[in-house]
């Protein structure tokens, strides 16, 4: 599994003209997923995203969660985190679940994060999507496991 997260001040997500998902501040998650996902990887990064503190403090150091400041999660399936471009012009995405498996993957990863209480909004899978962000910082992280 594979995470760019993005700490955000405002962010959307549409659908042609439809309006999907939308948060304030929080984290913005491409979420890539790979052949051999499974439970306790979904878990790990639950955990992990949940527990980061990413968010300011008074000092203005990053030592606030996300449930410290109220954040919301706005979550995008992003196969193309799978893509291999080593070879040649165009890449190759063969590490990336097919969506039989993703799928069902995706929706469990969904649920485990609103069972943690956590606001989720998200895109939809497969559909093109256009996601804008106003970052908040910028701060981006790269999360695999």
């Amino acid at each position: 599994m594979r995470i760019l997260l993005q700490r955000v001040a405002h962010a959307t997500v549409r659908v042609g003209d439809r309006v999907t998902g939308t948060i304030d501040r929080g984290y913005l998650l491409l979420v890539g997923i790979t052949h051999d996902d499974d439970e306790a990887r979904l878990a790990w990064m639950v955990d992990k995203v949940i527990g980061l503190r990413l968010f300011p403090d008074a000092d203005d150091k990053m030592n606030l969660a996300l449930a410290d400041v109220g954040g919301a999660l706005l979550v995008v399936s992003q196969f193309t985190l799978y893509g291999d471009a080593s070879k040649g012009r165009r890449p190759s995405f063969i590490d990336a679940a097919r969506p039989d498996v993703a799928i069902p993957l995706y929706e469990r990863f969904l649920t485990m994060l609103r069972e943690r209480g956590v606001v989720v909004q998200s895109g939809e899978f497969g559909a093109m999507m256009q996601v804008e962000l106003i970052n908040d910082g910028p701060v981006t992280l790269w999360l695999e496991r």
